[in-house]
């Protein structure tokens, strides 16, 4: 009898751990897991490090899920890629984000303030859309307010919010988070799938486009 459980149990971690196993390495399949941009864009860097950017909105409750998946993946970011933020905007109340992003970006404190922002969105429910609120909001982390102010009216940060609109466009987006791999691959991860698996086709995104550069030398 005691030899029947353990033979059951022995069992069933296998077919567990196998499944987790295909569920891992599953097949990332076009259409259903990412798209292939109808018009590939040029990619920002000349080097041969593939080139990941996330479009985002401070105000996307997806994005601020996916947001500590992706802080931990950048950790360990492999050593040929190269990875950048670029705040989308779809509408005009989109703007505000942006011009917080490349705002607290200018003064180098984006490392600091760009988990905290979504925290204080989507856990405290702060408006930071708000001038008045995200001005105080930014003066309680620290940050010189005037300073602040000066860099987020700055000609150069609203250049940089017209840029991202227009670079929104270019690629096609229609919702976020969005996830382009090497200009040309488009991924919000698996439909219906949690952040993790996100991780995972991008990963697997960026072992594609390493494959397919060794295809081309």
């Amino acid at each position: 009898m005691n030899v029947r459980k353990i033979i059951c149990f022995l069992l069933s971690f296998v077919v567990v751990n196998l499944a987790g196993i295909l569920t891992v390495h599953a097949e990332i399949v076009e259409g259903k897991d990412y798209k292939v941009l109808s018009t590939p864009q040029l990619t920002e860097n000349e080097s041969q490090h593939i080139e990941v950017i996330e479009f985002f909105w401070y105000g996307c409750p997806h994005c601020s899920d996916l947001n500590p998946y992706l802080g931990r993946w950048l950790e360990s970011k492999p050593a040929d890629v190269e990875f950048q933020y670029i705040p989308a905007i779809f509408r005009n109340n989109w703007a505000p984000a942006a011009r917080l992003f490349y705002a607290i970006e200018s003064l180098g404190l984006g490392e600091i303030l760009h988990d905290k922002i979504y925290h204080a969105v989507h856990r405290e429910k702060i408006d930071l859309s708000k001038e008045e609120t995200l001005f105080n909001w930014i003066e309680q982390q620290g940050v010189e307010r005037d300073k602040f102010i000066s860099a987020y009216n700055s000609f150069t940060v609203q250049n940089q919010a017209s840029r991202a609109a227009q670079i929104t466009r270019q690629y096609q987006l229609t919702g976020v988070p969005a996830l382009v791999i090497d200009g040309k691959y488009l991924t919000s991860g698996k439909a219906g799938g949690l952040p993790q698996d996100t991780i995972s086709v991008l990963n697997q995104l960026i072992e594609k486009v390493r494959e397919e550069r060794k295809i081309q030398q």
